[in-house]
């Protein structure tokens, strides 16, 4: 009998790297991530994300997060896919590592985005889990540069990506609530100025090769 990870194999996708997991979002997860995040992402007073989705009126959130999720599975194709993961430190659930593409069999880039729970922040896990996606990417998925970009106020964001070994790749003017606008750094990271943490070890690979149009 067919599996839901048959169906949508990024389910099944395991990225280890020491204590740290990168693993595909099921409905219960979801479920845990709306906990997560309605314990606090930032300050009220801040926004760090283009999409301003932490704004979400209390009593639309959970929807709309898991409608969010939803589409992303839905809409999934090899011409335009987003690969949302949720994070796991030390087996307690920490926020999500995600990366946005259009025609990666072209192009084979994309932009990185995640977020962590405020009490999980500050500890490093934001860098280990950037890591250990963009070596996901770069190995695995045959990426040849990957692009973020975080605004100038955000600079916990910014910094996670110098370690990372993003580079500057401009600035531009960005909308990120109605009638505020903020600099926006662009960055480009590729493969040579990755800065590795510790290994990764992978689990439901050639499944999620096929699903891209890449083959096993």
């Amino acid at each position: 009998m067919a599996s839901i990870v048959d169906a949508f194999p990024v389910l099944g996708l395991r990225i280890r790297a020491g204590d740290l997991v990168l693993h595909g979002i099921d409905d219960d997860t979801i479920a845990e991530l709306i906990e997560l995040a309605r314990r606090g992402v930032h300050p009220p007073d801040l926004m760090p994300f283009s999409h301003p989705w932490t704004d979400t009126p209390p009593e639309q959130f959970a929807a709309s997060f898991a409608q969010y999720h939803w589409g992303v599975r839905s809409a999934f194709s090899p011409d335009d896919w987003s690969l949302d993961l949720a994070v796991r430190w030390q087996g307690q659930l920490v926020g999500t590592q995600g990366f946005r593409t259009h025609h990666y069999l072209l192009t084979r880039t994309g932009e990185t985005g995640s977020w962590l729970g405020r009490e999980h922040q500050g500890a490093g896990v934001g860098t280990r889990m950037r890591q250990a996606m963009c070596a996901f990417l770069f190995d695995h998925l045959e990426a040849q540069e990957i692009t973020s970009a975080a605004f100038v106020d955000n600079p916990a964001s910014l910094a996670v990506s110098r370690k990372v070994g993003y580079r500057p790749n401009g600035m531009r003017r960005v909308e990120r609530r109605p009638g505020e606008w903020q600099h926006s750094q662009a960055l480009l990271l590729t493969p040579e100025a990755l800065v590795r943490g510790p290994e990764i070890t992978v689990e439901g690979l050639a499944p999620v090769r096929r699903l891209i149009g890449l083959g096993a």
